[in-house]
């Protein structure tokens, strides 16, 4: 009961902070648009777009939230709902590429035509506003993540410090522009606007890409590398530890949830007791370590070769 106690405070916490998120991501979103239509700059205006569906995203996850503290009450999805996790991730990958995708092209398009000029006093104000707003709640929302140790916030502080750093690069590009007006150099400023575009959306692009590839890996449950090797690892010195012939291990992996599977040979001469069996699953439960409800173990003995 306290287990669960603990965990229903999280997803408490967990749900409260990523609808405060979506509540401030949709306040830069709506700047983004209305200001980058303002200020005639397709860089601010894809900021804008680029909030507006990290706010959807993070709603989604709101609700994924949701049901993944309520595992086990649904009789449809006995083992909860933790696949929904790499599901989000990876709508959200998906649709941020094709997003950054459409946009370098935009900004290249717009250098060949010989640029544009917007706005910059505008378009100043703004990224400067949405840099110090986005490294806050960076700030505060890492925090946090790390106090209830929750892998949803931990993604939307990645959009955090994604959008911060945005702002860092509009901000700067903007500054560039009002400082070389009344120059020689004044002929670039047409071309400021789309290069910044250009050049955040390169930036970009490895990130979503990333986070797709890790997304689809859980999807398509292949097993983590470095989870399956450590509880290869362990498995084997427990087998030569008591003597034992053999084992198989089976792990799979959906959001925040790991799900192991281990059969261990026990010579057909070797009788083991309840209590014996029960001690050796702790220990070996101890050693793979992240005991709680995120974690699934199913550990079985057997002296029949075939049912490993």
């Amino acid at each position: 009961m306290q287990i669960e106690r603990v965990m229903h405070l999280r997803s408490e916490l967990e749900a409260r902070l990523l609808r405060l998120s979506v509540a401030a991501t949709l306040v830069i979103a709506g700047l983004g648009v209305l200001l980058g239509l303002w200020a005639r700059s397709p860089a601010i205006l894809f900021d804008g777009l680029f909030a507006l569906i990290d706010a959807a995203i993070t709603w989604l996850t709101l609700l994924v939230a949701r049901l993944v503290a309520s595992q086990g009450d649904d009789r449809r999805f006995q083992y909860g709902f933790w696949h929904l996790e790499p599901l989000v991730i990876a709508l959200k990958a998906s649709t941020l590429i094709v997003l950054v995708a459409y946009a370098f092209l935009s900004a290249v398009n717009s250098l060949l035509k010989g640029g544009y000029e917007p706005e910059f006093g505008i378009a100043l104000s703004y990224a400067a506003l949405v840099t110090l707003i986005s490294f806050a709640i960076w700030w505060w929302l890492r925090g946090q993540a790390n106090r209830i140790d929750s892998g949803l916030v931990r993604l939307d502080v990645k959009a955090w410090l994604l959008s911060a750093l945005m702002g860092c690069a509009l901000l700067f590009a903007f500054a560039v522009a009002l400082a070389i007006q009344g120059t020689a150099a004044e002929g670039l400023i047409r071309f400021i606007d789309p290069l910044a575009l250009a050049l955040i959306t390169l930036l970009l692009l490895p990130m979503p890409f990333r986070e797709a590839r890790e997304s689809f890996a859980e999807i398509l449950q292949i097993s983590p590398a470095d989870l399956d090797a450590h509880l290869s690892a362990l498995m084997t010195d427990f087998v030569q530890h008591h003597g034992f012939l053999d084992y198989r291990s089976y792990l799979a992996k959906a959001g925040r949830a790991r799900f192991i599977e281990i059969s261990v040979l026990v010579p057909a001469d070797r009788a083991l007791t309840l209590t014996e069996i029960d001690a050796l699953r702790d220990e070996i439960g101890a050693a793979i370590g992240g005991a709680g409800p995120d974690r699934w173990l199913t550990i079985t003995f057997t002296a029949d070769p075939a049912q490993l």
